[in-house]
């Protein structure tokens, strides 16, 4: 009993201690083109901050400078996880203020899931340029690899220059005003498109595409839609016949509408005159 009583005090202390440091919770990786944020929750109060340890699967771990006893609940890890292929996991530990003792020796902390940037990070949207030859024959789209937040001998780096050949474009492109879509992949970024209904506008959306990664990271975020310019266009070319009836539906609902008005105010102004006449005294002879 004697041994049991100081341990059973020491970690109370110890609970106690470390009841005055919450522990993080929702330790989350938010990345988009190699811009890495680690993230948690809740906002310190002034009685506490969050250090941040991070390291490569089986590494010793590191810290980030701008990461240590912080009132913040992010921190930048995009310079910090230097080997792509790597796996990662952070810890978020709660510790006295900036400038503040405690007498704890650890202090409590919350880990992160495993992230790796190359499998992980989410590509953004792609911007493109489209062209229509003068001849319509053939319609180009010139894509613009999106940057990223990794840096090599002072050069910003773009997606292509990580993922190099994994890199392909997916395009989803239709008829303007009609619902049928088709799909087409290309490994360069100029994409010709030479079997098109030259007397049709066509509509083109294009995201990134990365076969060699899980299903749920294999496409980027889908770019703003394009239209071409179709000539010589019937509105029956234009419009499918479902828009083409619903617009007709339209307008005699309202042409019914107001004669229904019509109808109605003429009744009211015929009964108002009819009562008036009748209200009339008699006049004598």
């Amino acid at each position: 009993m004697g041994t049991i009583r100081p341990v059973l005090l020491t970690v109370l202390f110890l609970s106690s201690a470390s009841g005055s440091y919450p522990r993080a919770h929702n330790v989350t990786w938010k990345s988009t083109n190699f811009k890495t944020i680690l993230t948690w929750e809740p906002k310190p109060s002034a009685d506490y901050s969050y250090t941040v340890e991070f390291s490569a699967v089986g590494a010793d771990k590191q810290r980030n400078s701008h990461c240590i006893r912080s009132s913040v609940t992010r921190c930048d890890l995009s310079s910090s996880l230097s080997d792509l292929n790597a796996n990662y996991v952070a810890d978020v530990l709660s510790e006295p203020p900036l400038g503040a003792t405690s007498s704890l020796i650890e202090f409590p902390y919350s880990s992160s899931p495993r992230f790796c940037p190359y499998k992980d990070t989410d590509v953004g949207r792609l911007d493109f340029k489209l062209q229509v030859s003068e001849d319509k024959k053939k319609t180009t789209l010139y894509v613009t690899d999106p940057l990223t937040a990794l840096f090599e001998d002072g050069r910003q780096l773009n997606i292509r220059d990580i993922f190099s050949s994994q890199l392909q474009y997916k395009v989803t492109y239709w008829k303007n005003k009609s619902t049928g879509k088709k799909v087409r992949l290309s490994a360069s970024n100029v994409i010709e498109m030479t079997d098109l209904d030259r007397a049709k506008s066509y509509c083109f959306k294009v995201q990134a595409y990365i076969p060699s990664r899980s299903l749920d990271k294999q496409l980027g975020e889908l770019s703003r839609t394009q239209c071409s310019d179709g000539d010589n266009q019937s509105v029956f070319e234009v419009y499918s016949v479902g828009v083409i009836a619903a617009a007709i539906f339209l307008i005699l609902l309202l042409m019914g509408l107001v004669i229904a008005v019509t109808v109605v105010c003429y009744k009211r102004r015929e009964a108002a005159q009819h009562s008036g006449k009748e209200g009339m005294p008699l006049q004598d002879v």
